[in-house]
């Protein structure tokens, strides 16, 4: 039997255990008809950007590539939007119609080419010609964006709206791919160099683990645990990876890096061997490629080939995080191990924590965030999950929400500003009844604030946190030294006006919404909001002139 191209890929979806798809009008309707009569729910959001970042969002929770559609005039903005999920590291599969070949080279209207636009931003891309080329490039791009390291794939679809592909017939069977989630391959590392790494961890002192985004994708946490424990080793981690260790247990000393809080860095740079465990060695991992200590002795383990030795290594460890961390263990014994590091790196999280206590418990207004982060850790349900907006959003949380380390996840932006609502709208649709906060700041949320409609017309339910200082508050203080000390000069630069109201425009939607000003309230104000069946905006005012933890710098 054959199927028109639309049918084949609306049963394919829905047999390879999607729940939701995201797009813009106009492109592939029949496919999304057909969709609905799967029970696929088609979200229509107000951007190609929009789209793309709930998509992000639905990936990094379900583990399946999330799907996202535009047509032929929409492409370049959907590349655009796909930057962030080509640094968080998702799989996604971008689909976008294509004028057809006898209106290419020739001016038509609206037509650029795709390809270059897509190829920084995906790791593999097709042109589809008919619905016989849709079954077999289907199957391929969806191992592509869950094989290591997961990322966004493009199939540009022949057609304005991929009209030629759904309209033409294959007679391939649909495909059932629900058992492909990222990362579908876990290969052990090379068990020779296991061992000389087992062996080079048993003669050295003053070890630290450094787990990164990889190491957060391979859900290898418990393994991180072990080995930490076993070394009696602190532990150090990516932004990406805050959720993976309870930030409370005692070897835990936080995100390292530029968005970190001062212990983490200083334990880092004092280590005399450190594990980088699925860890890119960027610079905002390493504050600028000086944490840890330059010539440091490294021992690296990455799922992704192309990131073994960007920072030379003693020992490279090419495997799936968790399983070549279990053959680790197994490999180092039991001997006893001097614990005066992880002591040491204890007592600088305790004495730093003290520091901090005040503020968390802060009853200013307009409100200190670190106390709005306190109530956030108290408020998150057991598995719930945070997103949280790149710039000071991610300081404030990766630094001062604390996590369990086991069912609540954070999802943080890879660096594109206003990705945490809608990817906040997309989490929830791949997390069913667990709760979704969003932690976004007043500039971060005027990107995508039409989005609150599509949150009420689809029945979306997150939490959606606004910290509103009125203002870009991360570089607040630098650039008002730059203007020599004077407001109104700064205040043109970086602040907004003090008539935008969000809980009006949030009830504008139709939606809840609440307004705090008091520290106090903000707990209430949480559960109210997170008990609710949709989404409700809580307005927390803040002050601009709060700083977040920053960074420990070692001297030049």
């Amino acid at each position: 039997m054959s199927l028109k191209g639309a049918d084949w890929l609306a049963r394919s979806i829905a047999r390879s255990g999607q729940s939701h798809v995201f797009f813009i009008d106009a492109v592939l309707r029949p496919t999304l008809m057909a969709l609905l009569a799967e029970g696929v729910q088609p979200v229509l959001a107000h951007s190609e950007k929009g789209a793309a970042y709930m998509a992000d969002g639905y990936a990094r929770v379900s583990g399946r590539p999330g799907i996202v559609a535009a047509q032929s005039v929409g492409a370049a903005n959907l590349a655009a939007a796909l930057q962030d999920a080509y640094l968080g590291r998702a799989p996604m599969i971008a689909l976008t119609g294509r004028k057809p070949p006898s209106a290419q080279h020739r001016n038509a209207y609206q037509e650029v080419a795709h390809a270059p636009l897509f190829a920084p931003v995906t790791k593999w891309a097709a042109a589809v010609e008919e619905a016989a080329d849709l079954s077999r490039l289907f199957r391929q791009a969806w191992a592509a964006a869950t094989s290591a390291p997961p990322r966004p794939v493009h199939l540009d679809l022949n057609g304005l709206m991929g009209e030629f592909v759904e309209q033409s017939v294959t007679p391939a069977e649909p495909a059932e791919l629900s058992a492909w989630t990222a990362p579908r391959h876990r290969p052990v590392a090379d068990a020779a160099e296991v061992e000389r790494a087992a062996a080079r961890l048993r003669q050295a002192g003053r070890v630290l683990l450094l787990a990164g985004d990889g190491a957060a994708l391979s859900g290898c946490g418990a393994e991180i645990l072990a080995l930490a424990e076993a070394l009696r080793a602190p532990i150090a981690t990516s932004l990406g990876a805050r959720d993976l260790v309870p930030s409370r247990h005692p070897l835990n000393v936080g995100v390292v890096g530029s968005y970190s809080a001062p212990p983490a860095n200083q334990v880092v740079h004092a280590a005399e061997l450190v594990l980088m465990v699925g860890a890119d060695g960027g610079d905002q991992l390493t504050h600028g490629w000086r944490v840890p200590r330059p010539g440091t002795p490294v021992i690296q383990i990455d799922a992704d080939a192309l990131e073994l030795d960007r920072m030379p290594a003693e020992i490279s460890l090419h495997g799936d995080p968790r399983g070549t961390l279990r053959a680790l263990l197994e490999a180092l014994g039991t001997a006893p191990r001097d614990d005066g590091f992880a002591r040491e790196a204890a007592a600088l999280m305790e004495e730093w924590r003290g520091a901090m206590a005040g503020r968390l418990a802060s009853g200013e207004a307009p409100i200190d965030p670190a106390r709005l982060c306190a109530e956030i850790s108290a408020a998150l349900p057991e598995d719930g999950i945070l997103v949280a907006d790149t710039g000071y959003s991610g300081i404030w949380t990766g630094t001062l929400v604390e996590f369990n380390g086991a069912g609540q996840r954070y999802l943080r932006a890879a660096g594109s500003l206003g990705w945490a609502f809608p990817a906040a709208l997309g989490a929830k649709c791949a997390a069913g009844a667990r709760k979704v906060v969003c932690y976004s700041g007043d500039g971060a949320l005027y990107y995508h604030l039409p989005e609150l409609e599509t949150a009420k017309r689809r029945g979306i339910a997150v939490t959606l946190v606004v910290n509103n200082n009125r203002g870009f508050g991360q570089g607040w203080p630098n650039l008002l030294r730059a203007t020599g000390n004077r407001p109104e000069v700064a205040n043109t630069l970086l602040r907004f006006g003090e008539h935008t109201d969000f809980c009006a425009i949030a009830r504008g939607f139709g939606l809840h919404a609440i307004r705090v000003e008091h520290p106090d309230r903000i707990g209430p104000a949480l559960r109210e909001a997170m008990a609710s069946d949709e989404t409700v905006v809580v307005e927390v005012m803040t002050g601009i002139e709060h700083r977040a933890p920053e960074p420990w710098t070692p001297d030049a």
